[in-house]
């Protein structure tokens, strides 16, 4: 029997229901068979008895090879959905605490030297919901002293004043929650981050156990073993990792290829956090374990992504070896057509989405090729390692 190419993708804060990237990922696989003259069959997902993981099976054929791959995809959108959308009082309450911290520590100069453009948009979507505050609070204070409701006992009116305005606020939080601005989406993931950071946030960690155990069994079984975290999920996908070699020191060193590869990373966003001491510990461990590939897949375009340097040097930590990463740069141009990159450049999570769907250009990276194509991911984080790598649109740096 064909040895299967075992992949375990990570994906970011999302609180859809994970058949949501199944169906992407079997939608951008007809693309990418029509673009590429492969033949793609990507079988029903199956939840996992455990109910930690869907799982599907994608067989290819391409220039007469065959690839069979187990895509196995994490699930904790049960894990996001009891953090968004919060409750406004929990974000009132817990904010200005959290932001005095990282103003105080240092940490918010850090990071936008690092993240510029990301910077600039979680600040930007803080400093939005902020706006939301105020102008719900001016709104019921005009309601109670500019309408028939003035006539009401002076501490009559002053309590209906924050009622009505938490109910103005719960109401513009609703109405935002979508495209553009993801105001409140972004806020509740930069609250999980940092509580991630700080330990506070548990939930996760336990859930990375057994995924853990899953992908350390997969060695000796599979052809390949490639560990993929999206967004959120790139310092996931590191410390999951991480926690294999701590117990099993030997791990991706007995004869099956092991590789980690990160999309649309925002690693230095958690790391930079002075209470980041667990995650930043296994950053560096494994940003020195050369026994794991590591391919860091980064777009100039997606302002939800930090790609000035490699993670390592960007948190703080001593540089790692030297062609310790391995980079591929993607324009995206070849992703898409220059007039759907005009209508979507400010939509921002639907650029932040564009590196895991089909690609225009046959001879650009292309994530469903990537993944079931016949060359190996190990080989191609081999590849990237000689090429030069491409100069990203400056329109876009």
């Amino acid at each position: 029997m064909q040895p299967v190419r075992q992949v375990f993708y990570l994906p970011g804060f999302d609180p859809r229901e994970p058949e949501t990237y199944w169906g992407l990922f079997r939608r951008e696989s007809r693309l990418t068979a029509e673009r590429r003259g492969m033949a793609i069959t990507v079988g029903e997902p199956v939840r996992s008895a455990d109910g930690i993981s869907l799982d599907w099976d994608v067989e290819s054929v391409a220039d007469g090879a065959a690839t069979q791959v187990r895509y196995s995809l994490l699930r904790w959108d049960d894990i996001v959905r009891a953090r968004f959308p919060r409750s406004n009082l929990r974000r009132l309450t817990s904010l200005p605490g959290l932001w005095w911290r990282l103003w105080r520590s240092g940490y918010l100069r850090k990071f936008k030297r690092e993240a510029r453009r990301f910077y600039r948009v979680i600040v930007s979507v803080h400093q939005f919901y902020l706006v939301f505050v105020l102008a719900s609070l001016a709104l019921a204070v005009a309601a109670v002293t500019l309408t028939p409701l003035a006539q009401l006992p002076l501490l009559a009116g002053a309590t209906l004043v924050p009622v009505l305005a938490y109910a103005i606020l719960a109401l513009v939080t609703h109405l935002t929650r979508g495209k553009p601005l993801y105001v409140t989406h972004l806020v509740d993931d930069t609250a999980f981050t940092h509580d991630h950071a700080s330990g506070r946030e548990t939930a996760m960690r336990e859930r990375l156990k057994p995924w853990a155990e899953r992908i350390r069994a997969a060695e000796g079984r599979a052809s390949e073993i490639v560990v993929i975290g999206h967004s959120s999920s790139s310092f996931l996908a590191f410390e999951c990792l991480d926690r294999i070699l701590r117990a099993d020191p030997e791990f991706g060193r007995r004869g099956t290829p092991v590789t980690l590869v990160t999309i649309g990373s925002v690693i230095p966003w958690i790391t930079l956090d002075p209470r980041a001491v667990e995650t930043r510990a296994s950053l560096s461990r494994i940003g020195n374990e050369t026994a794991i590939g590591w391919l860091d897949i980064r777009a100039n375009w997606d302002w939800l992504s930090i790609h000035l340097r490699d993670p390592v040097s960007a948190s703080g930590l001593p540089a790692p070896p030297r062609d310790r990463f391995a980079l591929l740069r993607v324009e995206i141009e070849d992703l898409i057509e220059p007039e759907l990159v005009a209508r979507r450049r400010w939509n921002l999570f639907r650029m932040h989405f564009q590196l895991l769907m089909s690609s225009r250009a046959r001879d650009a990276f292309d994530y469903v090729a990537f993944i079931a194509g016949p060359e190996q991911v190990h080989e191609v984080v081999e590849r990237c390692r000689t090429q030069r790598v491409v100069t990203a649109n400056p329109e876009f740096t």
